[in-house]
């Protein structure tokens, strides 16, 4: 897909949220990240409808929405925005946040500090009411929410800041008001701990107000660099709506086992739903012949692991269907990982680091932290790691193509118009399915294009929980 471009003043160059991994750009040396324009390059300009007859293919994202020039900056703003529709942000906050980020010049920089300065503003106690009564719990509530929203935005983009340090800080920022948020729920959030091998994974489980009865559950899963705010947005409220159960976890690679235990992810994701479903069938509230498994983003790929190996799932939704997140790179940088370490690294240290600019250093680092702890600590530290061998290994690790034939259950496989970092994979997982399957397409006709339809998530879950309520029908 082909974009107008418009002479652009070189800037870093925004990254897109829950961008699989990032690429080499053919013959340049220099890293692109799909849907960004690679740095020093024009930044696509806002587009109008191409003329009958033309090649141009429509730009994606509707000029009425446009926010930032920059494609990383836009998807995130989309996403925040969108979110609205779930109460997890407010519009006027958004817009107000973006206002002041273009004022002072979009980059990670004025991104990171706007968003969190609107995270520290709403998880500030509200003023005293006119006669000096605490303010509604509902208040304090939702507020909490929309503060983990922008905790989140900030956090993303804070590697590529004068304060990369900052990173697990506005972690525990968000996670507090995650927290403040699941506790004044009605009826509040059950938190636990769950085993899993030396550490613990934690839970947040969400249950609708009513008779302690057996009920549908849905676990949520998340990508590669969401936080537990958007669960609830993509299905804690539609699940509560319903009826139903919701459990939200982060795994390894994902909020509290990444930010503050500094544990990569695992291409075994089966060993980690394993024990969520342990803990589920003890529950006198939980239908355990009605456990379903839900993925966003790179989640998609890692539920359709552990669809393939734990039987007890009822049904599984990706989304969007994901079998190789290794192919989010470019073809030149996977050419350089090879089965021999030494090599790999050598090819690496000497060839690619010293042509990478900080912009493109910055998305180098935030796309490798979540598969190793070096690289991590590395990039907290302002600094690039110097092992690329072990974290593509976990990245090429996670391929499932192989796997899904093996998938038994029901399972839904979504796919988007312009879905920008997994473009065919999920028409390739839905034809690799053996299991009762289905395949559906969020479309631009109704504003669900995207990668996980940032504009139209109760769109989103109506699609997801009209199918699963027919397929976990008693």
């Amino acid at each position: 897909m082909t974009h107008a471009r418009t002479p652009h003043r070189p800037r870093p160059s925004g990254i897109s949220r829950r961008a699989a991994l990032t690429g080499l750009a053919a013959g340049a040396g220099a890293l692109a990240v799909p849907g960004t324009a690679a740095a020093g390059t024009a930044a696509a300009a806002p587009a109008v409808a191409a003329p009958t007859g033309s090649t141009t293919a429509p730009d994606p994202a509707p000029g009425a929405m446009r926010l930032f020039t920059d494609p990383g900056f836009e998807f995130a703003g989309l996403f925040a925005l969108g979110a609205a529709g779930m109460r997890a942000s407010e519009v006027g906050e958004v817009l107000s946040a973006v206002n002041e980020i273009n004022t002072a010049g979009a980059s990670e920089q004025s991104f990171t500090d706007t968003f969190r300065s609107w995270g520290e503003r709403l998880a500030a106690l509200p003023a005293a009411g006119r006669h000096g009564h605490e303010p509604p719990s509902q208040t304090r509530r939702f507020r909490s929410l929309r503060a983990a929203q922008y905790y989140a935005q900030a956090l993303f983009h804070v590697l590529g800041t004068t304060e990369p340090g900052d990173e697990k800080e506005l972690y525990l920022a968000g996670r507090e008001a995650w927290d403040t948020f699941t506790q004044l729920c009605s009826p509040a959030a059950v938190r636990a701990k769950v085993p899993y091998g030396t550490t613990r994974l934690p839970v947040w489980f969400f249950h609708p107000d009513g008779p302690v009865e057996p009920r549908p559950t849905v676990i949520l899963t998340n990508g590669s660099d969401g936080q537990n705010v958007d669960m609830w947005t993509y299905g804690v409220a539609a699940a509560l709506d319903r009826g139903w159960n919701a459990l939200v976890y982060d795994g390894p690679g994902q909020g509290q086992l990444l930010f503050v235990e500094e544990l990569p992810f695992t291409t075994r994701w089966e060993k980690v739903v394993g024990p969520l479903i342990d803990w589920l069938e003890r529950r006198v509230d939980v239908d355990s012949s009605r456990i379903a498994l839900t993925g966003l983003s790179m989640g998609g790929n890692l539920v359709a692991r552990a669809a393939a190996f734990e039987p007890r799932l009822a049904a599984v939704v990706s989304m969007p269907g994901c079998l190789s997140p290794w192919l989010g790179f470019d073809k030149e940088l996977r050419d350089v990982v090879t089965a021999d370490k030494a090599r790999t690294n050598r090819t690496w240290n000497e060839e690619v680091v010293p042509q990478l600019t900080p912009q493109l250093a910055y998305t180098v680092k935030k796309r490798f932290e979540i598969f190793s702890k070096e690289a991590l600590r590395e990039a907290r530290a302002g600094r690039l790691f110097k092992d690329l061998w072990t974290p593509a290994r976990t990245a090429i690790g996670l391929d499932v193509t192989a796997v899904v034939p093996r998938i038994k259950v029901p399972t839904l496989v979504l796919d988007y118009d312009f879905e920008q970092f997994y473009p065919g994979q999920p028409r390739q997982m839905y034809d690799l399915l053996r299991s009762r399957r289905e395949y559906v397409k969020l479309t631009a006709a109704t504003g669900a294009q995207l990668h996980c339809s940032p504009m139209a998530p109760q769109q989103h879950c109506d699609v997801v929980f009209d199918w699963l309520a027919d397929v976990l029908r008693r």
